[in-house]
């Protein structure tokens, strides 16, 4: 034979949720059958889900994942079955793809390279294979192959790259997989998401199939799994260096599948050609997170501080992309179950009644609000469907005012007692919000950006209070081109009056004329030096030498915004420390628990911003 009917299986997995996650296993596999596919093959570490962190350190956690093959075994007669799991042996761990068939184990294949950049913290938990090696595994009494495997099925030979293994250039176990003549090679994948990076995954398969001379599949986790990743659940195929298989992304459904009909005879299939759009990535990632966050987290519902501006208004609109997508994929009745909710539509727009019981938000006026972001606020909140409060702040303002005041004999002045007095009314509107996310049972969202937390623009138990930051990994740049082209490509006319305010925090009186790019510089240019500084990790001279042919700004200005860059940036890793968790959005962040770890008290940059100085 040389014919095999091939399915990729994405599934939405959660740690610890045993029968959760061995549900979505069967049920992929069921569905497979009802296909006629006679080999599946599921994502890197689908039975405990990626997300799982030290629990991979403990000797019962790899222990019961690999107990759960046992309810698994029944399932694949008749088909071949490979499941991604953590094994120990002895005093280490492996990051495993079991593949069983006709109710039996035929193989374990251990990953041979950890993923150790940016997010991924591999090595703490895991142990390389090394290539080539094979030893036997005891598994339900029998010894079973464990290693650097190749396996057959209907006379086509087949092997594996385990997500990290295909990211390693020469050193791939591809290289060696082609050398054994195999036909097929399987990634399974945990990879994260990231705006732009299923172009660089299609790259990785295309290439990898030519290389190869192999047709080279590729399938990933699906779904916010424990809280900061997203998986996408990206289905992928090629063959000759060419796309012959994708699948829709950023699914609500507990698990896709999708099906291929491999002929080992066959040349040429259908090329596939794929649209990538950043703003489009960003609403589908953000609204899958919202709707998984909020579901796993057993919440009722979102409350959210709807300030009128930029970024509150761009997370309002992902909590009504996140019901209307939902809706749109689960139908009325599946979406609510599967939230919680009691649900028995009675208009013909059950969208905005949904996102009116999920999302209920609140203006917080202080004396130095104005009328106009209170309309953008309104306008955009009953413009979707959200419940849409209001109350002033004056009061609570002027007695902590005044109690401060009695208590250093003097009165405050915007002259000297610029931050506090600010600070003081984003910090007045925490409780109360708080309040309300008690009363509804809710999660608060934190309407931070990235943009923010480089150089700590933001109020510590004001602003950055919330159980969650949906927009903390990407830049308040991308934020404010985003909301533009969510008015006219996702037809939300309730951002018209959002879209129209220059981004201002309004903590100072009006005459002021308060904005954040003149508080901070040109958010253009803070993207500028944090992709520089953050994600290459470059000095601020080699900053400054990039940027002064790059940009048109006169040079001594340059000079003063990266000083103001770094100088801001070191004094506020505390703040970033105590942000709410975010979402991995974009191809880096500043979150130091999963991406870019800087010491709370350094030298600050002194020597190498007077270096900049003397140049």
């Amino acid at each position: 034979m040389s014919t095999l009917k091939i399915a990729c299986a994405t599934v939405n997995q959660t740690p610890l949720d045993w029968t959760g996650n061995l549900d979505h296993i069967k049920q992929a596999i069921i569905k497979a059958k009802s296909l006629n596919v006679e080999f599946v093959c599921f994502p890197e570490l689908a039975i405990t889900g990626y997300g799982s962190e030290d629990l991979f350190l403990s000797y019962w956690y790899p222990q019961k994942a690999i107990s759960q093959l046992a309810h698994l075994l029944p399932y694949s007669e008749g088909i071949t079955v490979a499941v991604g799991l953590p094994v120990r042996i002895q005093e280490k761990v492996y990051n495993c793809v079991a593949v069983l068939e006709n109710q039996k184990v035929l193989g374990f294949v251990a990953k041979q390279f950890m993923a150790i950049d940016g997010v991924h913290y591999e090595f703490r938990w895991f142990t390389p294979w090394e290539h080539g090696k094979v030893i036997q595994f005891e598994f339900q009494g029998n010894q079973i192959p464990f290693g650097d495997l190749v396996l057959e099925k209907n006379g086509i030979k087949y092997g594996f790259e385990i997500c990290e293994d295909a990211w390693r250039g020469d050193l791939r176990p591809g290289f060696r997989l082609k050398d054994r003549n195999v036909d097929l090679i399987f990634n399974p994948s945990a990879s994260h998401f990231a705006m732009g990076k299923s172009i660089l995954r299609e790259q990785l398969v295309n290439e990898s199939s030519k290389k190869f001379a192999a047709t080279y599949f590729y399938v990933n986790l699906l779904g916010n799994e424990a809280g900061r990743m997203i998986f996408d659940g990206e289905i992928l195929a090629s063959k000759h260096g060419k796309l012959i298989l994708k699948n829709e992304l950023l699914s609500f459904e507990d698990f896709q599948v999708l099906v291929f009909g491999y002929d080992k005879k066959k040349e040429e299939y259908p090329e596939i050609k794929s649209l990538h759009d950043k703003n489009e990535e960003f609403v589908k990632a953000s609204a899958l997170a919202l709707f998984d966050y909020l579901r796993k987290s057993k919440s009722k519902g979102f409350v959210l501080s709807l300030s009128g501006g930029a970024d509150s208004s761009t997370i309002a609109v992902l909590v009504s992309e996140m019901v209307r997508r939902g809706v749109e994929e689960l139908g009325v009745t599946l979406f609510s179950q599967k939230l919680g909710l009691s649900f028995v539509p009675s208009t013909n727009n059950p969208v905005k009644e949904i996102t009116g019981q999920l999302l209920t938000t609140a203006y917080q006026a202080s004396d130095n609000s104005s009328f106009v972001t209170f309309q953008s606020a309104k306008f955009l909140a009953e413009s979707m469907g959200a419940e849409f409060l209001h109350w002033e702040i004056t009061d609570e303002v002027k007695s902590y005012t005044e109690k401060i005041e009695k208590a250093i004999g003097r009165k405050l002045s915007w002259k000297e007692d610029d931050i506090a007095l600010q600070n003081i009314q984003a910090r007045t509107r925490s409780p109360i919000i708080w309040m309300l996310a008690n009363i509804k049972n809710a999660l608060l969202l934190s309407t931070s950006n990235r943009s923010e937390g480089d150089v700590g623009y933001t109020t510590m138990d004001g602003d950055t209070s919330g159980s969650i930051s949906p927009i903390a990994g990407v830049d308040k740049h991308f934020v404010i081109q985003w909301l533009r082209w969510a008015e006219t490509e996702l037809n939300y006319s309730g951002l018209n009056k959002v879209n129209g305010l220059q981004p201002t925090a309004e903590l100072r009186p009006s005459e002021n004329q308060q904005t954040d790019e003149t508080d901070l510089m040109p958010y253009a240019v803070i993207v500028e030096i944090e992709r520089l500084a953050i994600r290459d990790k470059r000095s601020p001279l080699d900053i400054f030498l990039i940027l002064k042919e790059e940009l048109n700004v006169e040079k001594e200005l340059l000079k003063s915004y990266i000083k103001k860059f770094f100088r801001l940036w070191s004094q506020n890793q505390w703040k970033r420390e105590r942000l709410a968790p975010s979402f991995h959005l974009d191809e880096f962040n500043v979150d130091p628990k999963t991406w870019y770890r800087f010491p709370i008290l350094s030298g600050g940059y002194a020597e190498e911003l007077k270096e900049l100085d003397e140049y």
